[in-house]
């Protein structure tokens, strides 16, 4: 049986796809449109409020905390079972108003208060494995043990929330004993993850 021939119309067709595909203006202008929705989807982020670079140093400390004198009893050691934290502590030092952070260890903040005595003892560090990241998993009445060269000092859980950097109600001095942890938290670390503990016998 005899093939049909193409009519006029289809063979048109044919052309004009043909023409299409391998037309150089279009392909052009494609490729700059791709180009240019990759440069947007670069540069974009950058000037949006979530994606701006925070300081991901630790809460900015209050010039009142550094009165406070170091003691005996400095914290070397953090020990939290419910959430598998057992970590060395380093003392931080100011610089540039905040307290350095230690990149493998748990730090305890110069000028805060001294575990055994009134005051507000803080300790925080990096939202790692390995360190702090399982702070998340702490939870009210879980029991936090705080070491120190001659001594140890066991804690409850009394208070966790988040705050932004700024917010340094929580690391400034108490009249009572208390005991503040915290580490990063929340959308591209945004947040301050605070736990809050009291002495517990």
């Amino acid at each position: 049986m005899p093939k049909k021939s193409k009519s006029s119309a289809e063979k048109a067709k044919i052309v004009h796809k043909k023409k299409s595909r391998n037309h150089p203006l279009l392909n052009k202008t494609l490729g700059l449109v791709f180009l240019i929705l990759a440069l947007v989807l670069l540069i974009v982020p950058l000037h949006l409020p979530y994606g701006k670079q925070i300081n991901k140093n630790p809460i900015v400390i209050s010039k009142s905390l550094l009165l406070l004198q170091t003691g005996e009893n400095v914290p070397v050691r953090i020990l939290i079972p419910s959430a598998s934290i057992d970590l060395p502590i380093v003392k931080a030092s100011v610089v540039g108003g905040y307290w350095e952070l230690s990149e493998n260890s748990a730090s305890y903040g110069l000028g805060s208060g001294i575990p055994g005595q009134n005051g507000n003892t803080v300790i925080f560090a990096h939202a790692r494995t390995g360190l702090f990241y399982n702070l998340k998993d702490v939870k009210v009445k879980d029991i936090v043990y705080v070491f120190s060269k001659s001594k140890w000092f066991r804690y409850r859980v009394n208070k966790i929330t988040a705050v932004y950097p700024n917010d340094t109600t929580v690391i400034q001095p108490t009249k009572n004993q208390t005991l503040t942890l915290y580490t990063c938290t929340g959308f591209d670390d945004e947040k301050r993850l605070i736990v809050t503990a009291v002495p517990q016998n």
